[in-house]
């Protein structure tokens, strides 16, 4: 540790917003450049590699060949598959000096495509899976939570090809039996959650979450043990209410009653049910209409109708636009659409022209599947202080299709229809993709079949984001003294420590080190002359290696090692002689 490029800081860097970038950048792991953005040290890049090394075992064991591309990558392979404009402002675009276009690529599944389609032209050269372990680029808006979120991360990715979709399925099961291994191996919990595909497109896609309260995804539980991704979740079908006995709809006058709040405490005054029970916000159908903006630039408005007292979810909402981007309606989209009354939106009526709203045709109107087929709504009715009552879906309006737009809440059902749901908070460590046809078919890649046909190859796509797997590690696996490193990923195995003044402690820590080296032990060795144990001591609570071995006074007096477990704070005191021996078995049983 003497020449070793490292300085531990003993206060919380003020801009680090979670335990895990607090501790890596105390401990000299990482050194923060700029928002979402980190430099490796020594350290940091010991912990990286042996994540890096369990990937490789653990793909090359498939079958899998690694590759490695540019980061910076032409503009044309990104328009064939239309993910120049998908990606947004997510991704970082340039010009070179010559004006061509460029981005720092986010992923690299057209070029991976591209690349089979140069070099393969038959069934028979399939399956192949292809990877790569490489920096990664992104336009965060918001970077956060350390390496978790950032501007740039490392990410493995990998890339399967075959002959038709049986092949894929068979393909995308073992890699997903891969990452369950590698996980287990790097001591990250994890879930599995069905999740929605994105802009990566295709059908089959399933998240492997860390469950971490700093997590910026939800996920749901359902009582079977399956979980999904917030934004995955479907509602299952509810069945249809009778509405025989629902009266007529009738138009109310309801006066400066533009919110749900309003409007129930006025139904209450003036217009009562004649049921006897009073009105709430889940009567109300309030309706919202959002922006959709497309990957080419059409901006459309949509009006989403949904139960009054659930708030809507965008992130959910926008999932089922996918690619397109969604945002509430400015003042400027509603000035367009006069008939639309901020307020006192309703779903229009249904006649012989189909759905209007007055003598205009409607907006596109979806429906949250909360609105079951015959219930009856107070909704607006198109016109400033005045709703109708008696509203019911099926009778008096229809929707034009279902989109899942709310907030799902604890007791909801669950798709699998085995209970109620209960959230958590996770962490995106992984993901897999049945990509299907979209990129083989969007930029050619064909190949002949056992009968000379050309058909396109069948893909599958599979990340893990490495960098943010290590601060999982990191978030997971520390206490209020610092880190905790499982051995797996520990930059080494044992932190030796010599203490004091007299020359013969740090002789032999040095003989016990060569004994330990030559048993294949990882070392960190601490042999700061003047540095006082106290701060040894903290530095090697917050460096976080599994064992801390501790040669100093007591050594000298009475022949004897202290070995300390760091993940349990047990200790051992054994005789110098027989140190080697007892840290390899102690190591052994970790």
């Amino acid at each position: 540790m003497s020449t070793l490029f490292l300085r531990t800081l003993r206060d919380d860097p003020a801009d680090a917003d979670v335990d895990s970038a607090k501790l890596l950048i105390r401990a000299g792991y990482i050194r923060k450049i700029g928002p979402g953005l980190y430099s490796w040290l020594p350290l940091g890049l010991k912990v990286l590699n042996k994540i890096e090394a369990i990937i490789r075992e653990e793909i090359n064991a498939l079958g899998a060949q690694e590759v490695h591309f540019p980061a910076m990558m032409p503009r044309e392979p990104y328009q064939m598959s239309n993910r120049w404009e998908e990606y947004g402002d997510n991704i970082f675009r340039f010009k070179d000096r010559h004006g061509a276009d460029y981005l720092l690529a986010p992923t690299h599944e057209e070029m991976f495509t591209l690349m089979v389609k140069d070099m393969y032209t038959s069934y028979k050269d399939l399956p192949v899976t292809l990877y790569q372990i490489q920096g990664k680029y992104r336009d965060e808006f918001r970077p956060r939570a350390g390496m978790i979120r950032g501007r740039q991360f490392v990410m493995k990715d990998a890339y399967s090809f075959d002959i038709d979709e049986e092949g894929l399925k068979k393909s995308y099961l073992a890699e997903r039996a891969a990452y369950e291994r590698i996980f287990h191996r790097l001591a990250v919990d994890y879930v599995i959650v069905h999740a929605v595909s994105g802009p990566m497109g295709g059908s089959e896609s399933e998240e492997f979450l860390a469950p971490l309260p700093i997590g910026e995804d939800t996920f749901a539980l359902a009582p079977s043990g399956k979980a999904w991704n917030v934004e995955a979740l479907t509602t299952p079908a509810m069945d249809p209410v009778d509405y025989s006995q629902t009266p007529a709809a009738t138009v109310v006058d309801t006066p400066d009653s533009p919110t749900i709040d309003s409007l129930v405490s006025q139904l209450n005054a003036s217009s009562p049910r004649e049921d006897g029970r009073a009105w709430a916000a889940s009567d109300v159908l309030k309706n919202l209409v959002i922006a959709v903006k497309h990957p080419d630039g059409q901006r459309e408005l949509v009006i989403v109708g949904v139960p009054g007292d659930r708030e809507v979810d965008m992130k959910r909402l926008e999932a089922s636009f996918s690619p397109a981007e969604i945002e509430e309606a400015t003042e400027e989209d509603l000035a367009k659409h006069p008939e639309l009354v901020k307020g006192y939106m309703g779903p229009g009526v249904v006649g012989p022209q189909g759905r209007q709203v007055g003598n205009k045709k409607a907006l596109t109107y979806l429906l949250d599947p909360h609105v079951v087929e015959g219930s009856a709504w107070v909704t607006g009715a198109d016109h400033a202080g005045k709703h109708v009552r008696d509203f019911v879906y099926g009778r008096d309006f229809k929707a034009d299709g279902r989109v899942e737009a709310v907030q799902v809440r604890h007791g909801d059902m669950s798709p699998d229809g085995s209970g109620p749901l209960s959230f958590e908070r996770g962490v995106e460590i992984g993901q897999v993709f049945q990509l299907g046809l979209k990129y083989s078919k969007a930029m050619g890649l064909n190949v002949l079949n056992q009968n000379g046909k050309a058909v396109p190859v069948w893909m599958g796509c599979y990340g893990i984001g490495v960098s943010r797997v290590m601060s999982c590690i990191a978030e997971a696996h520390h206490d209020d003294k610092g880190l905790i490193w499982p051995l797996s990923v520990a930059p080494a195995q044992v932190h030796l420590i010599a203490t004091g003044k007299d020359q013969k402690a740090y002789d032999l820590a040095e003989s016990l080190l060569g004994d330990l080296e030559k048993a294949d032990v990882e070392v960190l060795y601490d042999d700061r002359a003047k540095m006082s144990p106290g701060v040894k001591f903290k530095d090697s609570e917050l460096l976080g290696l599994p064992m801390i071995v501790v040669v100093g006074r007591d050594t000298l007096s009475d022949g004897t090692v202290e070995i300390r477990n760091r993940a349990t704070g047990e200790k051992d005191v054994v005789p110098l002689d027989q140190a080697a021996q007892a840290v390899q078995d102690l190591l052994f049983r970790l």
